[in-house]
Order: C-alpha cells, then sequence, then structure tokens
C-alpha cells in the first residue's frame, strides 16, 4: 500500500478507492486515539489501562480472569499479565486465586481504581462529542452502519451494527459515552 505524499504538483496515487479508505481509515483511528489518549494523560493511564478498569468496573463485584480481560479489550494485549502487574503495582487493581482452583487469578477494580475511573468519566463521556463534533448525528450514524459493515468484511462479527427497532443504527459502541471495550460474546 504504497501512497505517495502529494507535492504542489503531484496528486496522492493509490492503487484502489478501497486502498485509499482503508488508509484513511488507519489513519482516522491512529489521529483519534492519539488525541482520546492526551484526555487520560493527566490521570497517568494509557487508552489500554482504562480499558481495562472500565472492563473490571462493568464486571463488579464477580471479577474477571486474564484471559476474560483479554477478549473484552478493544485491542488485543499480547501480554495482559504485565499490564494487569502495572494497574496492581499502582494500586488499581487487587487479584486474588481462585478458592478452587489455584491456577485460576481473579482479579478486580480496587476501590482507588474506582475513583480514577470516577473523575475521568466526565472526560470520556465528552471525548466522542469533542472529536467527532464535525460531524453531524446523521453522518455519525452512517459512520458507525459502514465500519461495522466493514468489521464484517474482515470477519469481525461480534461488533457487527445491527438495525434497532427504530431504524437506528445499533451497536455494542452506540451508548453516548465511548465504550472503550466490547461486550463478551
Amino acid at each position: 500500500m504504497a501512497a505517495t505524499s502529494p507535492g504542489p504538483e503531484q496528486a496522492p496515487r493509490f492503487s484502489s478507492l478501497q486502498e485509499e479508505a482503508l488508509l484513511n481509515i488507519l489513519r482516522s483511528a491512529d489521529h483519534l486515539h492519539r488525541a482520546f489518549q492526551q484526555r487520560l494523560k493527566p490521570s497517568g493511564l494509557t487508552a489500554t489501562q482504562y480499558n481495562v478498569l472500565r472492563i473490571l468496573r462493568g464486571a463488579q463485584p464477580a471479577g474477571l480472569t486474564c484471559s476474560a480481560i483479554g477478549r473484552m479489550m478493544i485491542t488485543p494485549e499480547p501480554d495482559i499479565t504485565r499490564l494487569l502487574g502495572r494497574l496492581k503495582t499502582q494500586k488499581l487493581i487487587r487479584q486474588q486465586r481462585d478458592a478452587h482452583d489455584r491456577r485460576v487469578v481473579w482479579t478486580h477494580v480496587s476501590d482507588q481504581g474506582i475513583e480514577v475511573l470516577a473523575q475521568l468519566d466526565g472526560i470520556v463521556e465528552q471525548a466522542p462529542r469533542e472529536l467527532l463534533s464535525e460531524l453531524t448525528c446523521t453522518e455519525v450514524g452512517e459512520l458507525i452502519r459502514l465500519l461495522g459493515k466493514a468489521r464484517c468484511c474482515s470477519g469481525d462479527r461480534p461488533d457487527a451494527v445491527q438495525a434497532s427497532p427504530t431504524g437506528k443504527p445499533s451497536s455494542p459502541h452506540s451508548s453516548p459515552a465511548i465504550r472503550l471495550h466490547r461486550r463478551p460474546e
């Protein structure tokens, strides 16, 4: 996927319209991810760490195993154990071994983790409105639909967008706030 950077006399060249669209999706995703990360920066959390804390808050009081957390994350984390170790060092999570199977470790968000999430809730709720403020509600709905359709082309069915009874797009990510974790399958 080689694209040349446009100069004053040169227009961008792509091998296909699909290549141009894919590169735009990747660039947009990276740009939005970095902008979201900037909003989290004062808390000292990365977007991935925030994602884990949100997943664990939603799993209260039972908690989750490492593998369950990994399945629910937006972006797979190759070393979930190390990621959880860093959150534990920050006292944002607590872990305990299963009473019946010592190989299983249950992870819970700590009270301090809940406090950090509460401080970030307003920022995270406002982020989508700010980051997508140039789009109308209709355009946002169409974007959700098209991105869901594109994910289906890659074989990713769990997040497939479905029409709601009102006819509006509906997906696991269609709440007013950014939902930084996938719902379990």
